[in-house]
């Protein structure tokens, strides 16, 4: 198949988006994004990459580091993970208090905002230097040793996180925050303040594709077990309220980022990642939704 092709094509036909939606403006390192760039990167098991656009411009992956850390926290805990979360789309906002305090601090799952909390937490309990530990992984897993934090954007989104705060203080009520809460916070905006080109990504992801062995990198060890089940929660809960959507129109496991990242899979096939910052009213990427569906289209290649 001419992937090559198939995303200048693409490319093409996602024009008319080019301007609809707009950057995450309520994160103020975020809002001085140029809005207007578009990169696509797809990296088969095979080997085979494809690459256009702004495919290699680093940005702030935000929600799309969730994945990594879920895949730490089951490392450590395996199934006892559980036990402090759920596996259900949220059918809320990402950021939702509402939800949390109903269900008495358990998160829906591990990718919204509640779920990487708690994640954060887990991490922080088996750790030492967690910030360390979590980018030297994220190197690894991409191939690319320069990959780094912008701490510019780890400092702006604690300046106005008043709302991951209020969620980490109803967590650490139900007793779901085990250790301090602003070490906790600390380790999750670092998380979210990764920045990843759409290459990096692309690689990073590609693992998780892959079904036919097990999961092993730098120490860290997934079954392929415990790799489909998270390709499960990436499916239904990878798009905050709009995982039906993306399901529906896409057809792949993935998650994205308010930074307007989307990567996914598809088991067994390939990796994809893209980048437009402009984000519809459910904080995902217009052109990104908009290329992944054409891609799935004009491939044929999804998991449906």
């Amino acid at each position: 198949m001419n992937y090559s092709a198939i995303l200048e094509t693409i490319k093409n036909e996602i024009a008319p988006y080019a301007r609809l939606g707009h950057q995450a403006d309520y994160i103020p390192a975020l809002a001085r994004v140029n809005p207007d760039q578009f990169g696509i990167c797809l990296q088969t098991l095979d080997g085979e990459t494809c690459a256009i656009g702004d495919a290699d411009v680093r940005f702030s992956i935000q929600s799309i580091s969730k994945v990594f850390s879920l895949a730490l926290a089951l490392h450590f805990e395996g199934e006892g993970l559980w036990t402090r979360m759920g596996r259900e789309p949220s059918g809320s906002a990402f950021n939702s208090l509402v939800q949390l305090e109903y269900e008495h601090g358990i998160p829906r799952n591990p990718l919204i905002n509640a779920g990487a909390l708690v994640t954060a937490d887990v991490l922080l309990a088996h750790l030492d230097h967690p910030e360390e530990f979590f980018i030297d992984f994220l190197r690894t897993l991409s191939g690319n040793p320069s990959i780094g934090y912008n701490i510019e954007v780890a400092v702006s989104e604690h300046s106005c996180g008043y709302m991951n705060a209020a969620i980490a203080n109803l967590l650490k009520h139900y007793g779901n925050i085990h250790g301090d809460l602003e070490r906790v916070l600390h380790l999750y905006f670092m998380m979210c303040a990764v920045e990843m080109s759409c290459r990096d990504l692309a690689h990073a992801f590609l693992p998780f594709a892959n079904h036919q062995q097990p999961f092993r990198y730098d120490g860290i060890a997934l079954t392929t077990s415990q790799i489909k089940r998270m390709n499960a929660i990436m499916q239904t809960c990878g798009f905050y309220d709009e995982a039906g959507e993306f399901s529906y129109l896409v057809g792949l496991p993935g998650k994205s980022g308010v930074g307007g990242g989307i990567a996914a899979i598809c088991p067994s096939r390939y990796a994809i990642a893209v980048w437009s910052p402009r984000l519809n009213a459910k904080g995902n990427s217009i052109m990104g939704m908009k290329a992944l569906e054409l891609f799935t289209t004009l491939t044929a290649e999804s998991i449906f």
